[in-house]
């Protein structure tokens, strides 16, 4: 669990983009693009104007988060600092490390968020209520 991680220790990271005449390619590999091993890769879409998603945080997951289409916003808060982040290019990806608040917001028309997972879906790893995070962060 890393309670002390930051906002900052969450960045852009730029994935491998190839061009092609025919259309770019951006490849995404464990171990090499991705600094984890990828367990679970979801994605939304469809997300309605005005709405957000997220609104929570994880104790022990990492994820890398991409705009695979179109652009949306991640505010990451850890308790003491807010950060945001435009997503709006298809091979850069926004690194969210453990302990860390995030909400996805600003979504454009037909944007897809692709999501990269350091786990399998496990409900005791998230923390759904503001207030319980901020508890988490302090003890």
């Amino acid at each position: 669990m890393m309670k002390n991680s930051t906002v900052y220790d969450c960045s852009i990271i730029e994935l491998d983009k190839h061009h092609h005449a025919k259309g770019n390619i951006t490849v995404v590999e464990n171990g090499v693009s991705v600094p984890f091993c990828t367990k679970r890769v979801y994605y939304l879409y469809d997300v309605p104007g005005g709405e957000s998603r997220g609104g929570h945080a994880h104790k022990d997951l990492y994820q890398l988060i991409v705009a695979a289409s179109g652009s949306f916003s991640v505010t990451l808060d850890d308790g003491k600092v807010k950060r945001t982040f435009m997503l709006n290019r298809p091979y850069q990806a926004l690194m969210v490390v453990p302990g860390i608040w995030r909400t996805l917001d600003d979504f454009s028309s037909g944007s897809v968020c692709l999501v990269l997972a350091s786990e399998k879906y496990s409900e005791d790893d998230y923390i759904r209520n503001y207030n319980d995070f901020i508890t988490f962060k302090t003890i």
